[in-house]
């Protein structure tokens, strides 16, 4: 670690302790050339996959595209907002646990309906009626009959 303030490639670490939210580390250092003390903080760094979309354009991983999605299928649906949030939590976590750098789209809207058809079958059914562009009423009934079969 540089030293702020001299520029100096040597530092000696005095303490560590986890910060607040027991996410980060803050360790306490003095500057072996000047002797000054400074403080860092280490963050663990979480890259989500790159979304690979269905024209086969690469664009950055966007939580508020999977808020979207979400609350839109869930708009006037009796699902509170501590669950939504915990279900983007978990897909997030779960994309993040591929462990890959790039992920399909469809993966993701996989991972949609999976949440949906969990939390509201309304909201399941209005998904996928957008995310599987169904062409006739016949691929639209078969959906609702599987979901009424509980096998989305």
């Amino acid at each position: 670690m540089k030293c702020p303030f001299c520029q100096h490639h040597n530092t000696q670490v005095i303490d560590t302790r986890l910060c607040e939210d027991n996410n980060s580390i803050r360790r306490r250092r003095r500057c072996v050339g000047c002797n000054r003390r400074f403080s860092t903080f280490e963050v663990a760094e979480m890259r989500m996959p790159l979304i690979i979309k269905r024209t086969g354009q690469r664009v950055l991983f966007d939580p508020a595209k999977l808020y979207t999605s979400l609350s839109r299928a869930l708009h006037k649906r009796p699902v509170d907002t501590e669950t939504i949030e915990e279900a983007l939590s978990d897909i997030e976590s779960r994309l993040y646990h591929l462990g890959v750098k790039e992920v399909s789209s469809q993966i993701i809207g996989d991972m949609i309906l999976d949440t949906l058809a969990h939390l509201d079958e309304v909201a399941y059914v209005r998904f996928a009626s957008v995310y599987k562009s169904f062409h006739d009423v016949s691929e639209f009934t078969q959906l609702i009959a599987a979901l009424n079969k509980n096998e989305p």
